[in-house]
């Protein structure tokens, strides 16, 4: 079986599929009848298995046919919406950048590392937010054009992407005023007593802040866990707990939530990191966002 077949050979037998027969997709097609039947044979061969079988005096998909149909559904799906796609980019003077920012990243640093980018008059941002494993299945596949998120991809072979650290952030601890108040010891003790909020587990720095916990002897009493960061900052902000955060927002904390900064974590940082594929075509905005 060869390991290529030829996309014009799939389209005859995308259109002999639907149409139902070989004389109706030549009419389709305008070609002869033995031309797309033959065409089709060529691509059969290539594929080691028949794709059609004699029904009366028509044809029938195999179970090999209607895998192939399958695919090439949604192959020739997509491709026809190509003709509309390069009309709406031609008529568009702004360059479109697709953007996924990984669940676990801070909205706030996100905002601020996008932010000079956007300032550009001429971009057209998307921004999907996601499961990082999800964000790297999609960037592999084209369809991000980077991905922001608190650690680097992982090493393996088989996904073609690399990572660029682009800043860090020393950790905090903050709460509203209101709430610190009602604790009688100083930092970090004041934590054993404090209602806390963290973020869930699949966070990296989740796992660096129980650490860092442990080692000061404290036992925090959890009172919420939270995959998304901005709802943790605004159940923080309604004074339900005391919480961590990079000190690179802490200015953005006191204005936009009215919080606090307790203490810092000594030694302890979180990371962000830009993700694309490794072989890539070089796209200005993402230069952009890894060079600022």
């Amino acid at each position: 079986m060869s390991n290529s077949y030829n996309y014009r050979h799939l389209y005859y037998f995308w259109v002999a599929a639907k149409e139902g027969s070989m004389s109706k997709a030549a009419d389709r097609l305008d070609m002869a009848i033995q031309t797309i039947s033959a065409q089709i044979h060529e691509l059969e061969k290539s594929l080691g298995y028949l794709l059609f079988k004699p029904a009366g005096r028509g044809i029938a998909l195999t179970e090999s046919g209607y895998a192939a149909l399958k695919i090439a559904d949604q192959i020739f799906s997509i491709g026809e919406k190509l003709p509309e796609a390069v009309r709406d980019a031609a008529k568009s003077p702004k360059t479109k950048i697709t953007i996924g920012v990984s669940d676990g990243l801070s909205k706030l640093i996100t905002r601020q590392l996008l932010e000079p980018v956007l300032k550009r008059k001429d971009i057209h941002l998307i921004a999907h937010e996601g499961e990082f494993e999800d964000l790297l299945a999609d960037l592999a596949l084209h369809r991000l054009d980077i991905v922001l998120a608190d650690r680097p991809a992982p090493n393996n072979k088989n996904l073609n992407v690399y990572s660029e650290e682009l800043t860090k952030t020393s950790i905090a601890w903050y709460c509203p005023k209101s709430l610190f108040k009602n604790s009688k010891k100083p930092f970090p003790h004041c934590l054993s007593e404090l209602p806390i909020l963290l973020p869930t587990s699949h966070s990296i720095v989740r796992l660096l802040i129980d650490q860092w916990l442990n080692k000061q002897g404290i036992t925090p009493n959890i009172v919420g866990e939270f995959e998304d960061s901005a709802l943790l900052k605004t159940f923080a902000a309604s004074g339900l707990g005391a919480f961590p955060a990079g000190k690179r927002i802490e200015k953005d904390l006191k204005d936009t939530y009215l919080i606090e900064i307790l203490g810092d974590c000594e030694d302890l940082y979180e990371h962000f990191y830009a993700i694309r594929p490794e072989k890539k075509i070089e796209h200005p905005l993402v230069e952009a966002i890894i060079h600022q």
